[in-house]
């Protein structure tokens, strides 16, 4: 009897089962000779007996946690994980005595004290991004890969597999509702995986639950297992990737609570009052109102709009400091997106909202890899950003530091570089492998990582590790990477989602390296292995002065190997923003690096907007300017500016654009500001709609 399930578990599934300190250290020991002897019973339990006299089983349909051992050790041991390597080693168990001896109950070992766990310093050492290839032996047999689904399992087999403990929680988090974004098996990427809320959950052997991993804490597994083969079962019913599972009644109606209700309502209502008055009339006790509002909606899971306020509290706290991070155009957009979601709630209100689930969830032992890092901040505070890939998860977290400022500070991100966080500088650890057991997730991806006791954080230097990543975040085709991505909602009701478009782009060639004075930006154009120009695009930071001259240095090297970024298309073109560059000398990070922004650069000829994005981008600075003066005081000069933005929108072909602009000026004549504001928000969304999918589309 073949054990497809044991074929399946290769060394990487292993190492994320365990660690791969015990998958090394099983390796070594297969190769010196103190591999375990293997016999395969008829009811197909895979049982080795190891030469110091320790006896494991592996019957089927249990994952290697649940596996029978004799040693001391608690969950995974080398042992287990040694009889997997034995026997995908081809060991021939019919040559083996049929009367092997029995290992399922536990034994006493032969001689000697107990076998203690592996020691956590050993484990975390050995958990360097370098797999190591299986040592001498007979070749290793191929996993079968079969293309199948994981909503195949009904409840009693979840019930049987995880325990009714495991099901009865599921249930309440469904009753809630939660969403979820499915990745179906690919040539590249076999193992089918479910992105939730606050965790990851994979399936690398086929048709088996016992072996699905998680990056959620063990006390967790059974519950978002269990909610990802419900999001499997949701999407294999829809035939799509992107569900929404439960929080409706029998009658299809969204279950919602007067609270929340309540809180959103007075979100748009806030909202309002700030498009009335504008951003000069928004005092302390506005602010309050705001932060009230705010904690009002996280606390009935409203994640999403509450995101919006505390972005928009930001922003008034940034007008009142004079902080070159208020925008009008923010403002202008963050109001429409309260009205947006709140229009949008009846119809995927999960999706809209955001999630039912806890604010954060702890992570069992994660590795992370570090992609860069990008500096913020006012007058008063600064703040850092450090993107980091969960290899095992296939996607980016991204981790938040603020550090606040006194009068005569004005640190650059240079100066900031070597302000130490889990004991290690700001610059080493955005440029690192990071192996930690003590991380919590959010459901925006933001993580929170502590030292906690000693060894439990590791932080080594990043390596190769960007050139091992999965393919979901290191891009070697970006066109096909953007195809696939498909269609997504608007900005304004898509879920905020920390650090989603950022990707590692494998980079054969760069060209046309020059600045842009006008837009104050350095551009050039990387070649990624299939062909594709991805169109690089890194604005001037003054709190960062070195960055655009470390950048264009890296960029000129020629040892280019790979750069880290948000990926976008803008006008139609695959556009990067950078955020570190892999060269074959390192990482380098410009928002971290030394310079006063000095250095001679090559100039690159100005791209003009095309008629279409320029009449839109006009119109949605009008409108700015108009949230930001406040209906009730606009200007003269804002309503010609209406009138002139209407007329070139007409010009252009925009009509249905041009009718909402001039509804909005007779709005504003003949009925007063109050009755003008549902038409500002309504051309305020459908222009940003429109200007977004213009540019994504580039005709």
């Amino acid at each position: 009897m073949t054990r497809a399930d044991l074929l399946a578990l290769t060394p990487d599934t292993l190492a994320s089962l365990a660690n791969r300190g015990l998958v090394k250290r099983a390796e070594k020991d297969l190769a010196a000779g103190s591999g375990p002897v293997v016999t395969t019973g008829d009811d197909g339990t895979v049982r080795g007996t190891f030469p110091d006299g320790t006896r494991t089983a592996l019957p089927p349909g249990r994952g290697l946690d649940s596996a029978d051992c004799t040693c001391a050790a608690t969950g995974v041991c080398r042992h287990r994980i040694g009889l997997v390597l034995a026997y995908r080693r081809g060991a021939p168990a019919e040559a083996l005595e049929a009367d092997a001896p029995e290992a399922d109950a536990p034994q006493a070992l032969e001689a000697g004290e107990p076998e203690a766990e592996e020691p956590e310093a050993e484990a975390l050492e050995a958990d360097a991004p370098e797999a190591e290839a299986l040592e001498a032996g007979e070749p290793e047999a191929e996993a079968p890969r079969v293309d199948w689904s994981p909503g195949e399992f009904d409840d009693d087999a979840l019930a049987a597999a995880l325990g009714r403990p495991a099901l009865t929680a599921a249930h309440r988090t469904r009753a809630r509702g939660y969403p979820a974004r499915v990745h179906r098996p690919t040539a590249e990427d076999p193992a089918p995986r479910v992105e939730l809320p606050t965790c990851t959950v994979r399936f690398p052997v086929p048709h088996e639950l016992g072996y699905a991993l998680t990056d959620a804490a063990a006390a967790l597994r059974g519950e978002v297992v269990t909610l990802a083969v419900w999001a499997f079962r949701a999407a294999d019913a829809g035939q799509t990737t992107e569900v929404s599972v439960g929080g409706r009644t029998a009658a299809g109606l969204t279950t919602r609570t007067a609270a929340a209700d309540e809180a959103l309502r007075a979100a748009v209502a806030l909202a309002d009052d700030l498009l009335l008055d504008g951003a000069q009339q928004a005092g302390p006790v506005f602010a309050g109102s705001l932060r009230r509002t705010g904690r009002e909606l996280a606390a009935t899971s409203q994640h999403w709009p509450a995101g919006a306020v505390a972005d928009l509290r930001e922003q008034l706290d940034a007008y009142t400091a004079r902080a070159t991070r208020y925008t009008p155009e923010r403002l202008a957009l963050l109001l429409a997106e309260l009205h947006a979601r709140h229009r949008a709630a009846g119809q995927d209100p999960i999706g809209v909202l955001g999630t039912a689930e806890a604010p954060v969830t702890p992570l069992r032992r994660v590795r992370l890899v570090g992609l860069g890092c990008r500096i913020g901040g006012t007058a008063r505070d600064r703040t850092a950003e450090t993107y980091f890939a969960h290899a095992d998860a296939g996607i980016v977290l991204v981790h938040r530091a603020r550090w606040d400022l006194t009068a005569d500070e004005a640190p650059t991100g240079h100066d900031l570089s070597t302000r130490r966080l889990l004991g290690s500088p700001l610059h080493a650890l955005a440029t690192a492998n990071v192996v930690s057991e003590h991380t919590t997730r959010a459901a925006d991806r933001t993580v929170t990582l502590s030292r906690g006791r000693i060894a439990a954080t590791s932080v080594t230097p990043v390596g190769s590790a960007w050139t091992e990543l999965p393919e979901s975040l290191l891009l070697r085709d970006t066109a096909a990477h953007l195809k696939a991505a498909g269609e997504r909602p608007p900005r304004l009701i898509r879920p905020r989602v920390e650090a989603d478009a950022v990707r590692v782009i494998m980079v054969d060639a760069v060209d046309g390296i020059g600045y842009d004075p006008a837009a104050q930006r350095l551009e050039a154009v990387l070649r990624d292995p299939a062909g594709n120009g991805v169109h690089l695009n890194a604005e001037y930071n003054p709190l960062c002065p070195g960055g655009l001259d470390a950048l264009a240095a890296a960029l000129a090297d020629g040892g280019v190997r790979a750069v880290s970024g948000m990926l976008g298309r803008t006008g139609g073109r695959t556009v990067l923003d950078p955020l570190a560059v892999l060269t074959t000398g390192g990482v380098t990070v410009p928002d971290l690096a030394p310079g006063a922004g000095d250095s001679p650069l090559g100039t690159t000829g100005h791209r003009p907007a095309d008629p279409i994005t320029a009449a839109l981008e006009t119109a949605l600075t009008i409108l700015a300017d108009a949230a930001h003066q406040g209906l009730r005081h606009v200007t003269p000069a804002t309503r010609a500016a209406l009138a002139d933005g209407a007329d070139r929108l007409r010009r252009t072909g925009l009509v249905a654009a041009a009718r909402l602009l001039d509804d909005l000026s007779r709005a504003l004549h003949d009925q007063g500001a109050v009755a003008a504001g549902p038409h500002w928000v309504t051309a305020q969304i459908h222009l940003t709609t429109s200007l977004e999918l213009h540019q994504e589309d580039g005709r």
